[in-house]
């Protein structure tokens, strides 16, 4: 109703006037500006490090320089998402992603990253110090598996993994990363209570602002920000896409048919895939809570290559009156950290987050 109506609106020409087109990533240059005292290998290892993923692709990272190869990994308070995450728990597992993507980007281009932690709490505005020291390079992981890095939400085949798929996935970390098959009673038990933890967070008008916030409804505000959900990254295409773009805004969200949609969205989701990976910490400091973002970040960079694809489906952690029940249920006594959806795909579709440019993130300590 809504989008043939908009489309009755617009009308004749005034459509080639309109917002057409899903902003892109790769439609947007990255460009050096503000950053020109930075080395060149300076620079990629940050934009590598960026292409991490986040909640709401909120990029909750600050990089204070110290000099020349030697940063501070800071936490922005301003990307925190208190409606869901009021502990900052999820910042500080996108903050371990961030992490990775630069050690395996330093190990490419030729460092060593020496590392001292400098956090004692999720709030702490100072994380990580790193130092960056000559080395022989290596390939510890191809740069491209990087640069290509998606959540996908569509598509998924029902089609079980491969058990050779959930050795090289899983590796050597069996004791923290987990997989469910979907004919299994577990899975079953993810896909019903996530769609639970979907109905009460959507209706929870908090959380449901919160969301309004980060999504970037109209090109315009896509390519000002280069953070947040954009049409593209929600994957929205086609006529639906143009009408987001042209006709909503943050109060359509608040709206019970755009909750609806939202949760049959998710129940179309969960009704198709090979099952979940679940990831689990040792603890809840915060040294555990970036090593697990970090894990997450090593199964993300891996699944590419085998035709596989995740989408993190964090509503369970973030409501407690459902995630209590899950270790039970689940057999697991570990923190459980990440609930990532997974399955086979037919083709893999490019990167389509937008990232902001280093020069956002990056600031030069005062002399």
């Amino acid at each position: 109703m809504i989008l043939g109506g908009a489309i009755v609106a617009t009308g004749g020409g005034a459509y080639w006037l309109s917002d057409r087109k899903n902003l892109l990533r790769a439609d947007l240059e990255q460009g050096i500006e503000g950053v020109e005292t930075l080395q060149p290998d300076e620079r990629e290892i940050l934009f590598l490090a960026s292409l991490a993923p986040s909640g709401h692709n909120t990029q909750p990272w600050l990089v204070e320089l110290v000099e020349p190869y030697h940063w501070i990994v800071g936490n922005d308070r301003r990307k925190w998402l208190p409606a869901v995450d009021p502990l900052q728990r999820e910042t500080m597992l996108s903050l371990g992603a961030f992490l990775q993507n630069l050690e395996y980007a330093a190990h490419a281009i030729g460092y060593e990253c020496r590392w001292t932690l400098l956090a004692a709490t999720n709030q702490d505005e100072r994380v990580m110090d790193v130092r960056l020291v000559k080395a022989v390079a290596r390939d510890a992981v191809n740069v491209a598996s990087m640069k290509l890095r998606r959540t996908v939400r569509a598509g998924f085949l029902n089609d079980p993994l491969r058990q050779e798929d959930v050795a090289h996935l899983v590796g050597a970390e069996m004791e923290f990363i987990h997989h469910l098959p979907a004919a299994g009673r577990e899975a079953r038990f993810i896909n019903e209570q996530t769609i639970e933890a979907n109905r009460l967070q959507t209706y929870r008008d908090p959380a449901q602002q919160e969301l309004a916030d980060w999504i970037r409804f109209s090109s315009a505000d896509a390519r000002k920000y280069r953070d947040g959900l954009t049409t593209g990254s929600m994957e929205i295409e086609g006529m639906a896409g143009w009408a987001v773009r042209n006709f909503y805004g943050k109060a359509s969200v608040l709206k019970n048919n755009f909750r609806e949609r939202s949760l049959n969205q998710v129940r179309r989701e969960v009704s198709a895939s090979a099952g979940w990976f679940i990831i689990t910490s040792e603890t809840e400091s915060v040294a555990s809570l970036l090593e697990a973002g970090r894990r997450m970040q090593r199964l993300f960079l891996k699944v590419r290559a085998r035709g596989i694809a995740l989408h993190p489906m964090t509503q369970i952690l973030e409501e407690p009156s459902i995630k209590r029940a899950l270790p039970a249920v689940l057999g697991l006594g570990e923190n459980i950290q990440f609930i990532l959806r997974a399955g086979y795909l037919s083709s893999y579709p490019p990167p389509v987050s937008l990232r902001r440019p280093v020069s956002w993130f990056v600031r030069r300590l005062p002399q």
